[in-house]
């Protein structure tokens, strides 16, 4: 009855097959971690820079000017600047082409907008679905190693005439370690699922209101003669 029943005992003494699932459930954790810590910083940023950039869309600006800035700085610009100089360089396109239709002007811009849209959800959303993965898998990997335990530890008790809880402990605590690693595995994952989920919720929500504001915008100087009276 004095058996080490510490977690590093049992892992040490399981199964090769519960080992390697052990194993493997642990390298999902590690890379779930590094996988939202990214995920985190990454949404800061885009959150930090289209509120950057909103302010200066309000602040009464040129829309020349600005488009000058966002395309000079398309490498440290956010997804709402980016979906700003794609409908901008769409729109002045159409203009040099003498186009006047405010029909054709303004689905030229919406669609090329939409297009960067799509480009920029596409980037946020990265990683999103290795954390579904992770949070709805793990758990089944680990019973699966739990499984594979208890068939191990029962088969090693056939051979003994007697069997008393001693014996028995040991295998069974040593098959449920890989059910708690899944499960360290995949509740932080779910977690972040649901909040990162959210907030890309939101972040789609705002660009996709940026992009009907600023097709306002234009509507309303559709009719100048040229860019520049932007």
């Amino acid at each position: 009855m004095n058996q080490d029943l510490s977690i590093l005992h049992l892992v040490l003494n399981a199964s090769v097959v519960v080992q390697l699932v052990m194993l493997l459930l642990v390298l999902i954790s590690v890379s779930s971690w590094a996988a939202i810590f990214r995920k985190l910083f990454s949404l800061k940023r885009v959150k930090s820079l289209n509120d950057g950039f909103e302010r200066e869309f309000w602040s009464g600006i040129r829309l020349n000017d600005l488009f000058a800035t966002a395309t000079q700085n398309t490498r440290d610009a956010g997804p709402m600047a980016r979906i700003f100089a794609s409908g901008m360089r769409e729109y002045q396109k159409l203009r040099e082409k003498r186009i006047t239709d405010s029909a054709t002007l303004m689905d030229g811009a919406r669609r090329a907008m939409r297009a960067s849209f799509q480009r920029e959800m596409d980037v946020v959303e990265t990683h999103l679905s290795f954390l579904a993965s992770v949070g709805s898998v793990s758990p089944y990997v680990g019973l699966f190693g739990t499984v594979w335990g208890i068939m191990h530890a029962f088969t090693g008790l056939a051979s003994l005439q007697q069997v008393t809880l001693a014996t028995v402990a040991p295998g069974i605590a040593e098959a449920l370690v890989a059910t708690a690693i899944g499960l360290f595995a995949a509740i932080p994952a779910v977690v972040a699922y649901n909040r990162f989920a959210r907030d890309i919720d939101r972040v789609a929500i705002r660009l996709e209101t940026f992009i009907e504001e600023f097709s306002n915008i234009l509507q309303r100087n559709v009719g100048a003669q040229s860019a520049s009276g932007l």
